[in-house]
């Protein structure tokens, strides 16, 4: 049993990195100045706006492809986290308290 378990997860984990995405080959264009993390961190905070103008125009996209790789995707991502955190992701890590029962 725990063989099949193991043999699952090493099936689950090859596919999941064979999904993963490869480097920015777009991110080496001379004479543009390249996305940064603090761009990063503002795209992830506007993220739910830039989605809904990108349904409906190909002007707009969410995520820049002129970036400078893994800090412009560490700003990306935290200001996604940043923006949840603002919205109410915070309120399902807080336990309720519950009333205590008055039954007899």
């Amino acid at each position: 049993m725990k063989t099949k378990l193991w043999l699952l997860l090493v099936a689950v984990a090859l596919v999941v990195t064979a999904c993963a995405a490869g480097p920015n080959v777009v991110s080496h264009v001379d004479g543009q100045q390249l996305a940064g993390f603090w761009k990063g961190l503002w795209h992830g905070l506007i993220y739910p706006v830039t989605f809904i103008i990108s349904l409906f125009t190909d002007r707009v996209s969410i995520y820049e492809v002129h970036n400078n790789g893994n800090w412009y995707d560490f700003g990306f991502v935290a200001g996604i986290g940043l923006l949840h955190m603002i919205f109410g992701g915070h309120r399902r890590l807080t336990k309720r308290r519950r009333e205590p029962s008055t039954a007899s």
